[in-house]
């Protein structure tokens, strides 16, 4: 469970900032999205595979 504690005399805006912060850290969003999204094992060998080939590429290009 992610929570901040408002410090004394602390501006609301500035503790939901760092609540923000904090959430995108924790990679709770993403944890669910890949909870929630269901993928064939198929599928997802084949997009890995895709992204391994891009860093691939992408690193022959940065040696060239």
């Amino acid at each position: 469970m992610i929570g901040v504690t408002l410090q004394t005399n602390e501006n609301i805006d500035r503790a939901l900032k760092r609540f923000k912060k904090k959430y995108e850290r924790s990679g709770v969003l993403r944890e669910y999205k890949k909870r929630t999204a269901f993928m064939k094992p198929s599928i997802e060998k084949r997009i890995q595979r895709l992204k391994a080939q891009r860093r691939q590429h992408k690193m022959n290009m940065e040696l060239e």
